[in-house]
């Protein structure tokens, strides 16, 4: 008998809304979403930063900061804001709803504007990166390219961001997870990379499975990486290559649209939350 398997809650808003949302949306303030956002609202929408429900508001924001979970004591490493600039801030106010778009001008989701506040990035940087020099990439990033404000609120998802290639490897949390379920995976290794496999890495990944029994999933990163990383489009070709020498039976590879953030032990722990949600054990 197959396993029931357990969805995970996605933010989506129901199809009988989605109608009514798109037609107030022409009425909203909009914010054409950066590369990184887009990443952030897409796993926020289909569960993979279980369990938040939005971009988080101040009180989690410092708790997160401060102690690596969420107000209400939840494990959660890694702060996921909506940052924009002053003069966007300026047009809204607090109770008041926002339509998110991606950079074609599609609206994405609705969110409802619960938190906006002015960040110390000099102590989020110390706390998330261990370090408050700008030789660090993201510290640099953070100071350089992230916006001022933060907000914080809600959301409920319209569709999903449109993703014309690879369209085969992409999977939600719940689609790997029925999956899994119909394959009769219940123990999952991921292995996490955002840079092509050398046989090294191949043979470690083969290896960890075998050590706890586990079948194998191998996740890469493909949204927004590393300066200096190698383009995703010749990584797949790579990882499909090395595809070729897993056990066929045991093996699946999926792609996630994640913006790496290069924060060592915090970036670690999210990445197993991150995984767990997308249905795997190790």
């Amino acid at each position: 008998m197959e396993k029931k398997w357990s969805p995970l809650p996605e933010l989506y808003a129901t199809p009988r809304t989605v109608k009514k949302l798109k037609t107030d949306a022409f009425s909203l303030p909009s914010w054409n979403l950066s590369p990184r956002q887009l990443c952030d609202l897409e796993l926020l929408l289909n569960g993979g930063f279980f369990p938040l429900t939005g971009f988080l508001d101040q009180k989690d924001y410092n708790s997160v900061i401060e102690k690596m979970r969420l107000a209400d004591g939840n494990l959660w490493p890694i702060p996921i804001n909506l940052d924009v600039h002053e003069k966007f801030a300026e047009s809204i106010k607090i109770g008041c709803s926002i339509a998110l778009r991606d950079q074609e001008g599609v609206v994405i989701a609705v969110m409802r504007i619960t938190d906006i506040w002015e960040p110390n990035k000099t102590i989020e940087a110390e706390s998330v990166f261990g370090t408050r020099n700008s030789i660090h990439p993201s510290v640099k990033f953070l100071y350089d390219q992230t916006g001022p404000i933060y907000l914080g609120g809600p959301l409920k998802g319209i569709q999903g961001p449109v993703h014309y290639d690879f369209k085969i490897l992409r999977h939600t949390p719940n689609q790997l997870r029925q999956q899994f379920s119909k394959l009769g995976w219940k123990r999952i290794v991921a292995f996490n990379t955002s840079k092509p496999l050398h046989r090294v890495q191949q043979e470690f990944a083969i290896n960890a499975s075998k050590k706890v029994g586990a079948n194998l999933l191998l996740h890469p990163v493909v949204g927004f990486t590393n300066h200096g990383d190698l383009d995703y489009f010749t990584r797949i070709k790579c990882y499909n290559a090395v595809l070729k020498n897993y056990p066929k039976a045991s093996t699946k590879m999926s792609l996630i649209n994640l913006a790496t953030r290069m924060a060592g032990p915090r970036e670690a722990v999210w990445h197993g939350l991150i995984r767990k949600n997308h249905g795997c054990s190790h």
